[in-house]
């Protein structure tokens, strides 16, 4: 662990890698309770036409995404509602068109090579002007997630109890979208596009398997992101392995050691009864 101290990039990437494990699995607590895991993927897909924009403009590639994923996030909200399209093909219809844009767009920047890091992954080459954004989106979405979190909640849990109950549903929804919007963007450099819903619902899916309440269940889902995020980190520099798949797998590992642990639990409260 010392190594992550020894340099600048690398106490970059282990703060990138803080945030990153608190930002995608608080979102995903209420993403994976609306019954819209695979939200993330979508909105990770359209983010790409982002990049390949940014690249293809010679701009800031992050930016882009953020904008592209925004308004993405919203699109795939008014489909859900307003079209008879159901909520997963309209997820699919961004998963092929913003997939195909950014390719095309990398391409014609001459910058496809440059495509991988933010499909896969690059924490570690993560610069001062990048962390300040992830800072700063990190920061956007913890603030968004405590002034909302309780209408959120309803929400996510019933939206015709939500809309029973006076709350703006269509202006939670559309938020939630953003949330999760500039959360993607959070995670893209730590774990890439391609995978960067994976440390918005893992984490979430173990801490579902040890806990009960939801209060419980999104701190317990951060601890879990924060220590797959970190450890992630410090395997792929010790063992140079790539970090965002590292991540993923050690979150998944986590999630495999909640089931076995969840199940002895429940296996000793039934024999005491």
């Amino acid at each position: 662990m010392i190594e992550l101290l020894s340099y600048d990039f690398l106490r970059r990437a282990l703060i990138a890698a803080v945030l990153v494990g608190v930002a995608a699995p608080a979102v995903g607590t209420f993403i994976v309770q609306r019954r819209l895991a695979l939200l993330g993927d979508g909105i990770g897909h359209i983010a790409l036409t982002g990049v390949g924009l940014g690249l293809l403009t010679s701009t800031s590639p992050t930016i882009l995404a953020l904008v592209v994923s925004a308004l993405g996030a919203v699109a795939i909200e008014l489909l859900r509602v307003r079209t008879r399209t159901g909520g997963d093909v309209a997820l699919a219809l961004l998963f092929y068109g913003g997939l195909a844009g950014g390719v095309l767009f990398a391409n014609l920047s001459g910058g496809s090579a440059n495509l991988s890091s933010y499909l896969f992954g690059s924490i570690s080459s993560v610069g001062t002007g990048d962390l300040y954004i992830v800072a700063g989106l990190a920061v956007a979405v913890i603030v968004i997630l405590a002034l909302f979190g309780r209408e959120l909640f309803v929400l996510c849990q019933d939206e015709e109890v939500a809309r029973a109950s006076g709350l703006p549903v269509r202006f939670l929804s559309l938020l939630i979208a953003i949330v999760a919007a500039l959360t993607v963007v959070v995670a893209m450099r730590a774990v890439g596009l391609l995978l960067v819903s994976a440390l918005m619902v893992v984490p979430v899916a173990a801490a579902q398997q040890l806990t009960r309440g939801f209060k419980a269940t999104i701190g317990l889902a951060v601890v879990v992101g924060v220590v797959a995020s970190v450890g992630g980190l410090w395997v792929s520099v010790d063992a140079d392995f790539a970090p965002g798949p590292t991540i993923v797998l050690l979150a998944m590992a986590v999630f495999l050691a909640a089931v076995g642990t969840g199940r002895l639990v429940r296996m000793r409260r039934t024999d005491v009864t």
